[in-house]
Order: structure tokens, then sequence, then C-alpha cells
């Protein structure tokens, strides 16, 4: 099975039917043997930027978010300290405490990544 876990911003794309998202992404859900996940560490990156004001949305993120990732078929992942351990070993090539989180969740378990950071495509990671 290929399982790919979606950064915080495809998962927003992917759930509002958002034009933005990549057609890799799009054709790829169609597959029958593609498990997606969305992270824990993605729930606090949009609880934040919504609190912050950075992050307009129909509701606060409490009242719609897990559900819908759930409802759209994704599957929850959660944090790791095996993961959190690995952040020492990625290169500083991006500096967002988020990014970096989901990064080394995707690479420390073998999953795809989902991502349109181009700085985030240059880490060893395999990038859908």
């Amino acid at each position: 099975m290929r399982v790919i876990l979606l950064d915080t911003q495809i998962i927003l794309w992917f759930l509002l039917n958002d034009p933005k998202l990549p057609e890799k992404v799009k054709e790829v859900s169609k597959e029958e043997d593609t498990r997606f996940l969305f992270h824990q560490v993605s729930i606090w990156e949009i609880q934040i930027k919504y609190d912050l004001g950075k992050l307009p949305l129909h509701d606060a993120p409490e009242n719609f978010f897990v559900k819908a990732c759930i409802q759209s078929g994704l599957d929850k992942a959660d944090l790791q300290d095996e993961a959190i351990f690995f952040l020492s070993k990625l290169p500083n090539l991006h500096r967002d405490p988020f990014d970096r989180l989901l990064l080394s969740h995707a690479m420390v378990n073998g999953w795809e990544f989902a991502t349109a950071d181009e700085v985030l495509k240059k880490y060893p990671v395999r990038i859908l």
C-alpha cells in the first residue's frame, strides 16, 4: 500500500477542493491502494494560524477540521518520539517547525510526502 502524508496546505486545498491542489494529488487520490494521512501537527498548525488571524476559516478548526479530514477519507497520524528526535538529523534548509515535523515523520516512517513547498522538496524524502 502506498502511504502519503499531506502537508498542511495540501490538506486545506484537498478539503476545499481548491484548484491549487496539485494534479498529482488528485490523480493518486483515485487509486484504491493509496492511503492519505493528515497529521496531528497539521491540527496544531491550523489552530495556531487561525488563532493569530492568519487563516480565515468559516468556523473554528475544532468544530470541523478533524471530522472533515476523516469524512474525506484521510487517516490521522500522531506525533512520534522517534520523528521528533530525528529533527536533529535534518539539514536546516527550512525553518518552519511544523513543516520540519511533518517532513521528519514522513522520513522516519518511509511515507511519501505531498507538498507544494519547493524548499521541502530539497530534502531526501519521496515527494508526490
